[in-house]
């Protein structure tokens, strides 16, 4: 693709600011054409040998590498960091088929805004796994500052047969139900262990392509073995959900709700009515399709990000206990200390002593 014909799917959008943010599309038909559009889009350098980009434009400025790990599967890894609160969307030229299944880690840091006079701002670290169906248009928000990692495996449908057989799945596996529904994103959070750390040394051996023989072979291991695992871990998870009802689902605008929730942790839950009217979305069809695409309730989902930003506070700070539960919106810090040992199943006072001692 020449770069004035992709020029013509992001003019209407790169200048186009709405809420606080944004709009940053990327044409996502194929794995090769999202690569020939990064190589070519203004602000890149690409090193073929590599197969290496850097990018440096008005919204972002990072690294992007990609790989044909195997016949009819590609990886791509992105480091950015965002220079604009930015939506991340995808576009689809209409004349080109899009057959192809994305599976997507994201790792990212945000910087928190704290209420301590001595500490103002911390790195939270997040990550999740988001697996989509070919052609389904999604979006993600990133706030400026956010330092984020994407690593993309694309998957067609005869490498799918062939490496994860869909078709012998039982009918009855949620993931099953997701996959013959009119759904076509699902998401989870920490489903593989290990998860930055196993793509990582991916990353690693894709910097070092070049210097090793087996380079090609061991890129396929690890990148079977760690896909392997998640749809392992994917297909044991036993969420709940009609997904026999015939509705879309906007993920853009669930990717704003998400955005609402993780906006201040030291204020209480919106609330869904509160969440409803910002959408402009009803609350039976928020609190439906917002589990259908994060797996759990938009309240719990509210109070795992908490524990998992008080976690950090524990690890990375010395703040006192009763201040932590009030960084994370909690007045009462026995109430805290409950929800925390529920969630890592120890006390918080319990999880900073076992630190210290290691």
């Amino acid at each position: 693709m020449i770069l004035s014909k992709w020029l013509q799917f992001i003019k209407p959008n790169i200048n186009f600011f709405q809420n606080g943010f944004f709009e940053f599309p990327f044409l996502a038909n194929t794995p090769e054409l999202m690569i020939e559009s990064t190589i070519n889009s203004p602000g890149s350098k690409h090193d073929p040998k590599q197969q290496y980009v850097y990018r440096n434009n008005p919204f972002i400025k990072g690294s992007f590498r990609y790989r044909k790990i195997d016949e009819g599967c590609w990886l791509t890894i992105t480091n950015i960091e965002f220079k604009q609160n930015a939506l991340i969307k995808t576009v689809y030229d209409k004349s080109i088929p899009s057959e192809h299944y994305t599976l997507t880690f994201t790792l990212y840091e945000s910087q928190v805004k704290l209420q301590n006079t001595f500490i103002d701002k911390i790195p939270f670290q997040n990550k999740f796994w988001g697996f989509k169906k070919p052609g389904v248009d999604t979006g993600a928000h990133f706030y400026k500052g956010s330092k984020c990692e994407f690593y993309i495996y694309h998957f067609y449908p005869d490498w799918i047969k062939k490496n994860i057989p869909f078709d012998k799945l039982d009918k009855n596996l949620p993931f099953r139900k997701f996959l013959d529904s009119d759904k076509g994103f699902i998401t989870y959070q920490d489903i593989v262990p290990n998860a930055s750390e196993l793509s990582h040394e991916i990353e690693q051996t894709f910097i070092n392509f070049n210097q090793d023989v087996l380079s090609d072979t061991i890129l396929k291991a690890q990148t079977l073995s760690l896909v392997s695992t998640f749809f392992k871990n994917a297909f044991a998870d036993l969420r709940k959900e009609d997904y026999k009802v015939k509705d879309t689902v906007d993920y853009k605008l669930m990717s704003q709700c998400e955005r609402l929730l993780s906006k201040d942790f030291a204020l209480p839950f919106l609330g869904i009515d509160s969440i409803s009217k910002k959408l402009n979305l009803s609350p039976s069809k928020l609190k439906m399709d917002f589990k259908l695409v994060y797996g759990t309730s938009i309240l719990q989902y509210n109070i795992d990000k908490k524990m998992q930003l008080a976690m950090q506070l524990i690890i990375n700070t010395n703040m006192q206990i009763k201040h932590i539960a009030q960084e994370v919106g909690y007045e009462s810090s026995s109430k805290f200390s409950a929800c925390f040992k529920k969630k890592f199943k120890k006390l918080p006072s319990e999880f900073r002593l076992d630190i210290k001692l290691n």
